[in-house]
């Protein structure tokens, strides 16, 4: 589970770093499947099936009002201003690296710039109740209550999950709640956890691709996530890009530059 998600934090990584304005979302979708490769790895999101569906994509890419499961397309272009969430899970050895990351293409205006910041924030304010002894509910209440009092509202219909040999296991983890419901976590755990938050409605609408899940009110949407392990002091997490210090280290700046 460490390689897997140092793998697919490093794709994400390199990715993000890729995009530009004027791209369309398919070259990037490429780029990232090329990278896989690179790697040695596989998409665990190519091929997923739903129903009678199936995940045409090796990555999801959503844009602006677009939550998530965007796919990769040749005349969606990206422009100066908008928001583009790059989820990235990979699979390797068997097991599953699942991250994702909200970025701004180009410059965008400063309410955006404040979502995209919260919602990550409102990432790192969950995954610190991530304990052992602790139950789902205790994120999923510090989520949502993080991400309510700066005036976001937080997606309903989508939550985080267990992870681990399959992509989606239990317990699913809602980014809303009450603390101290749930099932219990337990150290040795490996759960995603992901904060969806639209601008204003928490309403979303599937399009006719019935993949993609979009905003109601046609308002942008950020989408940040980890792969973790739930530990005792805090938690380990998975998905740290290769150069950027260890699980503890990582942790431990974000959650400064959470005080700060």
């Amino acid at each position: 589970m460490r390689a897997a998600g140092c793998t697919a934090a490093t794709i994400l990584d390199r990715l993000c770093s890729f995009v530009r304005p004027g791209m369309n979302t398919w070259e990037i979708d490429e780029e990232g499947g090329s990278m896989m490769r690179d790697f040695g790895v596989k998409s665990a999101c190519k091929g997923y099936r739903s129903g009678n569906r199936i995940f045409p994509s090796y990555t999801c890419l959503s844009v602006n009002d677009e939550v998530v499961h965007g796919i990769g397309l040749k005349d969606r272009v990206l422009k100066e201003g908008d928001v583009l969430s790059v989820d990235v899970c990979i699979r390797e050895n068997g097991v599953i690296g699942d991250n994702c990351r909200t970025i701004p293409v180009g410059q965008v205006s400063p309410e955006i710039d404040r979502l995209l910041k919260v919602t990550e924030e409102s990432l790192y304010v969950g995954l610190s109740m991530a304990l052992h002894k602790k139950r789902v509910g205790d994120v999923s209440q510090a989520v949502q209550q993080y991400v309510e009092k700066a005036g976001f509202a937080v997606i309903t219909n989508f939550v985080g999950h267990g992870v681990g040999r399959t992509l989606h296991e239990e317990p699913q983890i809602p980014n809303f709640g009450k603390a101290g419901t749930g099932p219990q976590f337990r150290k040795g755990m490996a759960i995603c956890i992901e904060p969806m938050v639209n601008m204003k409605s928490p309403q979303i609408r599937m399009a006719k691709d019935g993949w993609t899940a979009l905003a109601v009110d046609g308002m942008p949407s950020a989408h940040f996530e980890h792969t973790l392990l739930v530990d005792e002091g805090q938690p380990e997490i998975l998905t740290i890009p290769e150069g950027a210090g260890n699980a503890e280290e990582y942790f431990q700046s974000k959650l400064s530059g959470l005080a700060a």
